[in-house]
């Protein structure tokens, strides 16, 4: 197994990099937060979203990856930048690992820093556009983009290490280590990622940062990225689901030591953007696709369309303002008080005309993570990851409240 810096050398380098004097902007202006659009690709499921880097200035598209470690870009094919620096470390040669989370692909790359440049935002229009000058970032080989949308170059980090994007752009402009996703399920319009505290307002004049569910944000002790060394905790986001509710009544069936993370780094839940849907492992599949096939037993059910293995005739199912009318599933978290409810619009794909799968995946008997919460239902959520005080918050579905993650205003200047 490959090795790479543990969490004290990134804590090192983010240091080296963003010392007081470069976190200090040159002019007087500070953003309240910053923003980023996101966009679905059709073909791969993915999220995607363009960072400004270099000089002169290049749009990169990038796939958004909410537990990666860090920034990190195809450097092989024609990438050119006079603003480019190589980090000088004491350690390992400036080396670190970027991985194709898609794929579970890492190799070595060198770690560099570059100008990056977004755009700010009050929470309600998007604003003047400011830059970090010494951006790290990680070059990986053209190979590494195998899986990605056409376009991309690379993966942006958003995961629980101190040169993830969150972390440098907090650091960098001295507000809350806190971002926000918001992602749609539209191929046409964009959602966003806020980092920084809200407000996070979407037309309709809805602050979707208000009325959020709070539950903590576990710390897997041990990585679940292809290529670390040990001891290195993990840069996925988890949370600690307890059981599964559908129509208001537990599941059966479920192994609670499943739920829990053991000392290994095996089992609990995660969530993930590079997942399309969410994955359970088998047994848990098992019982939650038996139970939602028993709450839904007026409804025939027809030959399952790959991925997914539970699939309806949908003739017969009506529509809500959240989606198809099937039972609610609850993920029932540090209490019995407190879940995330994931309504039809999150639970049922359409695959034709007249068939409803359930978006959920079998996940095999021994994955690394039992739950994998997938970008389909995270879809029209905004969830809110408040690193300081390592929680998540998450609004249930923005469609109660007649909006969507599409619906920030991007083209309104303050």
């Amino acid at each position: 197994m490959a090795s790479s810096f543990h969490f004290f050398s990134l804590i090192f380098f983010s240091l080296l990099f963003l010392s007081p004097s470069q976190a200090k902007s040159k002019n007087s202006f500070h953003p309240h937060a910053l923003l980023l659009p996101v966009q679905k690709d059709p073909s791969t499921l993915l999220y995607t979203t363009q960072l400004n880097q270099r000089t002169p200035q290049v749009s990169e598209n990038l796939t958004l990856d909410l537990g990666g470690q860090f920034l990190w870009v195809d450097c092989e094919n024609g990438y050119s930048s006079t603003t480019y620096r190589r980090a000088r470390c004491s350690k390992n040669r400036g080396e670190l690992f970027p991985e194709n989370t898609v794929i579970s692909a890492a190799t070595s790359g060198e770690l560099g820093s570059n100008v990056v440049s977004i755009q700010s935002t009050d929470g309600t229009n998007p604003g003047r556009v400011v830059s970090v000058p010494h951006f790290l970032f990680v070059c990986g080989p053209t190979f590494l983009l195998k899986g990605l949308p056409s376009g991309v170059k690379g993966m942006a980090g958003l995961g629980r290490t101190e040169i993830s994007l969150p972390s440098q752009f907090s650091s960098h402009f001295s507000f809350n280590k806190t971002f926000a996703i918001c992602l749609t399920g539209s191929t046409r319009a964009s959602g966003v990622v806020f980092f920084g505290p809200g407000p996070y307002h979407f037309l309709q004049n809805t602050d979707a940062s208000t009325n959020l569910i709070y539950t903590p944000l576990l710390l897997n002790p041990t990585s679940t990225a292809a290529a670390y060394s040990k001891p290195e905790p993990s840069s996925d986001y988890f949370i600690g689901v307890t059981s599964i509710k559908i129509n208001l009544k537990t599941v059966p069936n479920i192994d609670a030591s499943l739920l829990a993370i053991d000392r290994e780094g095996n089992g609990g839940t995660k969530i993930s953007t590079v997942t399309p849907y969410t994955v359970l492992q088998t047994s848990i599949y098992n019982a939650v696709t038996k139970f939602f096939k028993n709450q839904l037993s007026g409804i025939p059910t027809v030959r399952a369309v790959a991925p997914f293995g539970l699939c309806f005739n949908s003739t017969n199912i009506g529509s809500t303002r959240v989606g198809p009318g099937v039972p609610e599933i609850d993920l029932v978290l540090q209490n019995e008080t407190v879940y995330w409810r994931i309504f039809g619009a999150n639970s049922m794909v359409q695959v034709s005309v007249e068939v409803l799968c359930l978006a959920f995946v079998d996940g095999g008997v021994n994955p690394r993570t039992s739950i994998v919460i997938g970008g389909y239902q995270l879809e029209d959520n905004l969830l809110q990851f408040d690193l300081g005080a390592s929680r998540l918050g998450f609004s249930s579905s923005l469609l109660f409240r007649e909006t969507t993650c599409a619906n920030f205003n991007f083209t309104s200047n303050a």
